[in-house]
């Protein structure tokens, strides 16, 4: 019997220019998550990769991606049918961005447009009651920053969804199914430089769309207890490994 993998489910790239200079999505998952390369496998999904049986995997995280769930492109349909496998199974599971908007909807939640329009840069989190017995959330402080960057967002939570944090604009910014799978809408594997850098590519949109691009610099900041989150992901999955 072959050793569990811990996977990381690649929904996307960043930009060219992004990764040339700081790296791409699995490389700041990588560095984040602290754990032995060779217990790792990526498999780009959006590249239409296989994906795994839920029995052969320690845990699981989807990336980030410049796609859109409501784009219902074929490789996402083959997810959409596969989580609640992997949900079902109880193996670790956690969503980022992307990755949290394809667990809501997989489960039977909503998501869509946000109708504020995009959310980017360092933004404050508060944590519900049910964060504080949560096997990811336990003991972080009930408000924190985090890294933001999205355009859709989770409308509507699945049934019996557990809500786990927010904000005033963005209501399901963490929330868990089952026992044992997460989706987060803010980014724990950024950095100030890398939001800088998504800033900076995105200006354009940002100023046609009445946001002040200098603003958003200025209050950049690195987020440690939200990069807390990997590292605190990769040690639920540790159980699974053998």
């Amino acid at each position: 019997m072959n050793p569990r993998k811990f996977v990381i489910l690649k929904a996307g790239t960043t930009f060219p220019d992004i990764a040339a200079q700081l790296g791409d999505f699995d490389d700041w998952l990588l560095a984040g998550l602290g754990l032995p390369d060779e217990r790792i496998e990526i498999r780009e999904v959006w590249r239409d990769a296989e994906l795994p049986e839920p029995e052969d995997c320690a845990g699981v995280i989807m990336t980030g991606a410049h796609a859109m769930v409501t784009d219902r492109l074929p490789w996402m349909r083959r997810l959409l049918d596969w989580l609640p496998r992997l949900v079902e199974a109880g193996v670790p599971y956690l969503g980022i961005c992307f990755g949290h908007q394809m667990l809501a909807e997989a489960m039977g939640g909503r998501v869509d447009f946000h109708p504020g329009g995009r959310e980017i840069g360092c933004v404050d989190l508060n944590l519900h009651a049910p964060a504080a017995a949560d096997p990811l959330f336990q003991g972080l402080p009930s408000r924190f920053s985090a890294l933001a960057v999205h355009a859709q967002s989770v409308r509507d939570l699945p049934p019996d969804a557990v809500l786990l944090a927010g904000n005033n604009f963005e209501t399901h910014h963490a929330f868990r199914v089952g026992t044992q799978a997460w989706g987060i809408q803010f980014h724990p594997e950024f950095n100030s430089e890398r939001m800088a850098a998504y800033v900076h590519r995105l200006a354009p949109q940002l100023r046609a769309a009445g946001q002040d691009c200098g603003r958003i610099h200025g209050c950049l900041c690195d987020t440690p207890i939200a990069a807390s989150l990997l590292p605190r992901f990769a040690s639920l999955a540790h159980p699974h490994f053998s």
